[in-house]
């Protein structure tokens, strides 16, 4: 074992609380029995033992055993109502009997060759081999199902009553061993409100560089459970500070180099953990909760400051056009992180909308303004509420109060004419079939060129009549011959 951690301990022997989880669940009860009829020892391990000690909710069953993937299937063969690969190279057989959905993995160590993005697997024959192997201390225990058991080498429990973020063995093996966990520390600093070791923040710091090595779509899924989290900020703080997100995030901490044009806020980088915040106390607005879409674009929406700021005599910063050019880069970041085209389009409209309504001024927008802010919201019209709001931070009150005031007075706008009209599909009052017909024309460049009109005229003037429209049309068209 290496040094600065103590030698594994032996089983800590039944708690109440291990107890009580598997009379919870009792399949886990009849998969104990079954194993051990078999002559395997198969144990509850990480994630499901540290909530059951939190109190928290236990909803994911994972199981570590002695077994090896054959072996599991033929204990589990006319027992389980269905059983299917995941992953059979790396030990994981699924199951899933009743209502419980089971994965069951070999005792085995992952470890990624130097160069390499996909981890060498070993299948192990030990328990406490298995949870040498695992990320966190808080990580490393381990239910045995036969006996109830708490199995705790590396005093996970101590771990979890500091709230603390430590791990089996040294940081810097268990993180040459899966760079990935440099990005879960970060996750369970947001999901359990847990601090990183100072040991563990000095390893991340170290071998940052070392994350390259992961996939981007590991890295995609553990910054999404990390800004998902009960309190996101306090997870991207430490990817900030040992320099993670240097290297998958960079526009992030970018931000801290910018002060914002009001001189109000320390830095961009500040202002934009406090949007995230107040974004998030705004998700019941949304359908979702927590809603990615809103968190990536409250988090993002002003890192195009840092390549348009200017300064000015009178010791004045602007940074003009900073919504554009962030949308470009929300664009190019994300697709480097695999996001889906519909995350990815979702997040740039919401950077490159967010300061729209900043145009608005005291509420002197005609109906044609209104409309088109609809239009060009689109389906990310209640998002684009959320993000505005949650990017008002003056320390003014009354500033603040104003602002409030004045997005509340849009909102109401929208809503009355949203009730005098189809404002959501805004559409010509023509459709292309009646403009050829009027204007005694085929499919072709005229037709698009019209129906650009007829919507222009339509977000002006408001619905009017096929009459009215017909007659608009053909004033258009003559005036073009």
């Amino acid at each position: 074992m290496p040094s600065g951690r103590p030698e594994p301990g032996t089983p800590a022997g039944p708690s109440a609380r291990s107890t009580e989880l598997l009379h919870q669940h009792p399949v886990l009860t009849r998969l104990g029995e079954l194993f051990a009829e078999h002559g395997h020892e198969i144990a509850l391990v990480g994630g499901p033992v540290r909530d059951a000690l939190l109190g928290r909710p236990v909803n994911d069953l994972d199981l570590a055993t002695s077994a090896r993937p054959e072996q599991i299937e033929q204990v589990v063969k006319g027992w389980a109502d269905a059983v299917w690969d995941v992953g059979r190279e790396f030990g994981t057989i699924g199951l899933r009997k009743g209502d419980d959905q089971i994965e069951i993995t070999t005792y085995r160590s992952d470890a990624y060759e130097p160069g390499s993005r996909k981890p060498v697997v070993a299948f192990g024959d030990t328990l406490v081999g298995d949870l040498s192997r695992r990320d966190f201390t808080v990580n490393a225990m381990a239910v045995v199902l036969a006996t109830a058991e708490l199995v705790d080498p590396y005093d996970g429990r101590t771990a979890l009553a500091e709230r603390r973020l430590t791990t089996p063995v040294t940081a810097e093996q268990s993180f040459d061993d899966d760079p990935l966990r440099m990005m879960r520390a970060a996750r369970f600093v947001a999901q359990l409100g847990f601090d990183a070791d100072p040991d563990v923040v000095a390893a991340m710091t170290r071998q940052a560089d070392r994350i390259e090595i992961v996939s981007a779509e590991r890295v995609r899924d553990e910054l999404d459970k990390t800004l998902c989290a009960a309190d996101p900020v306090e997870g991207l703080r430490l990817l900030v500070d040992t320099g993670l997100a240097d290297r998958v995030l960079p526009e992030l901490p970018a931000l801290r180099l910018t002060d914002d044009e009001h001189h109000r806020h320390k830095d961009v980088y500040e202002h934009s953990l406090t949007v995230l915040e107040q974004a998030i106390a705004l998700e019941q607005r949304l359908d979702a909760q927590p809603d990615l879409v809103i968190r990536l674009a409250a988090l993002l929406h002003d890192i195009g400051k840092p390549r348009t700021r200017k300064f000015h005599s009178g010791g004045t910063v602007t940074f003009h056009h900073h919504d554009v050019v962030g949308a470009k880069m929300t664009r190019k970041r994300l697709k480097e992180l695999r996001y889906s085209n519909d995350v990815i389009d979702q997040v740039a409209d919401l950077v490159e909308l967010h300061l729209r309504f900043h145009g608005y001024g005291s509420g002197e927008w005609t109906d044609a303004a209104v409309r088109r802010y609809v239009r060009d919201a689109g389906d990310q019209l209640d998002r684009l509420h959320v993000l505005t709001r949650a990017d008002c931070t003056t320390r003014n009150a009354r500033k603040a109060a104003r602002l409030q005031r004045t997005y509340d007075e849009l909102e109401q706008r929208i809503e009355v004419l949203r009730g005098q009209e189809e404002l959501d599909a805004i559409r010509p009052d023509l459709d292309g079939t009646q403009i050829m017909a009027i204007l005694g024309i085929g499919p072709g460049r005229e037709v698009g060129e019209a129906y650009r009109f007829l919507l222009d005229l339509r977000m002006d003037r408001g619905p009017m009549s096929e009459e009215h429209a017909t007659e608009a049309l053909r004033a258009w068209s003559a005036a073009r011959d």
